[in-house]
């Protein structure tokens, strides 16, 4: 399996940036990330908490 490069500790943090009102294309480029991986990772850690 590869390794992310953020912990899921760091996906729940942005996730959270995006529940607070930040969009994803702006999350996108603050992270290096695309919007494909920021809905994938909703999708797994979307009920999480750190």
């Amino acid at each position: 399996m590869k390794r992310s490069r953020f912990s899921e500790e760091q996906i729940i943090g942005i996730l959270k940036e995006h529940e607070v009102g930040v969009s994803v294309a702006d999350l996108c480029r603050k992270h290096g990330v695309s919007d494909a991986s920021i809905y994938n990772w909703k999708a797994r850690f979307g009920g999480m908490d750190v």
